[in-house]
């Protein structure tokens, strides 16, 4: 009788012990490179994606600091989380990030990086982009097609941030090519709306002959748009021209302080990168070394108000169904999410 009731003792502690074990919460980790709209907006898709599957997460800001990025890769490491998804800064951020999570045997996916860590020999689950080459052609080929002959000033985001740099590769030579414009200057905004206004004034005042801006974010166009109109050079003669589909930028271009833009939405693509990585950490994608874009589409009258073509930045259940009908791989993911 003893022994029959270690025995009904011994099971209980089982049952209680798998119990314990299958209701373990996952939790990941998502380093963030700065604070500007598109880089919290990548976080919200991400947080988002991970509320309905019942996923923690920790998401460590690095402040555009590189020794900051590092320290904040290593805090995740350490914590020993589940999955993790960087979205760095720098060239070198994915790469360090690929490396330690690798030692560590910690899935990684890796945001805006234009599959430059998939050179490392360093195993990814997955690089998460938008097509900055067809992105760079597209607005070559818009401005060379509605303004021939006039001459293009541009303003990037961080010069040193990989997408900007596979833009300018993809839109210099198209620009060239096409043989309609001329690009009299490039200048680093650094994403910060207050100095691509700075160096939209320098361009103005240095005397340089333009008419196209090409403004490379709508955060920092807003900001550029602002400043133009108060000199009334905005249109006249100075047309601005953007990418992302953001919010604010879609009411400017429907007002005409914008001429022209692209949907790129960053919620989407953090969505996105949540389901990568999630689909490997549970065993429902085995692949490893993904390179995964999302689709880009040109904001044009017709377009601007679908959400099915102009992507919303703020979460919104239209993610659902683009990515079941983009992603078919995770529809059953989805299915069970929602």
């Amino acid at each position: 009788m003893r022994s029959f009731k270690v025995l009904v003792l011994l099971l209980a502690l089982v049952i209680a012990f798998a119990s314990i074990v299958e209701a373990k919460k996952l939790v990941y980790g998502y380093v963030t490179p700065g604070p500007d709209t598109w880089y919290r907006k990548d976080v919200e898709g991400f947080v988002y994606a991970a509320n309905l599957a019942g996923v923690e997460v920790v998401v460590l800001n690095s402040d555009y600091d590189v020794e900051k990025e590092i320290s904040n890769i290593q805090t995740l490491v350490n914590m020993k989380v589940d999955g993790m998804c960087i979205f760095s800064f720098n060239p070198n951020g994915a790469f360090i990030a690929a490396r330690e999570t690798a030692k560590a045997g910690i899935p990684l996916v890796v945001t805006d990086n234009v599959g430059e860590v998939l050179r490392a020999k360093d195993p990814v689950v997955a690089c998460i982009d938008f097509n900055w080459d067809a992105m760079g052609k597209d607005i070559a080929q818009y401005i060379a097609t509605n303004y021939p002959g006039e001459n293009i000033a541009v303003i990037m985001g961080r010069l040193e941030h990989v997408p900007v740099q596979m833009f300018l590769k993809s839109f210099e030579p198209a620009v060239k090519e096409l043989g309609k414009n001329k690009i009299v200057a490039i200048r680093d905004g650094q994403y910060i709306p207050d100095e691509a206004v700075k160096q939209a004034q320098d361009l103005v005042e240095s005397g340089y002959k333009f008419s196209v801006l090409f403004v490379f974010n709508e955060e920092m166009g807003a900001a550029v748009v602002r400043m133009l109109k108060s000199r009334g050079l905005l249109n006249n003669p100075i047309k601005v021209i953007t990418t992302n589909g953001a919010p604010y930028g879609i009411e400017l271009i429907k007002e005409g302080s914008i001429k022209y833009s692209i949907s790129s939405s960053p919620g989407w693509e953090g969505f996105v990168s949540f389901l990568a990585l999630h689909s490997y950490v549970t065993g429902k994608i085995k692949a490893l070394r993904q390179w995964i874009f999302l689709p880009i589409t040109p904001i044009t009258p017709e377009t601007i108000d679908d959400k099915t073509k102009v992507v919303p930045w703020d979460i919104d259940p239209v993610w659902i169904q683009l990515t079941k009908e983009y992603f078919p791989e995770y529809k059953g993911l989805l299915d069970v999410l929602n």
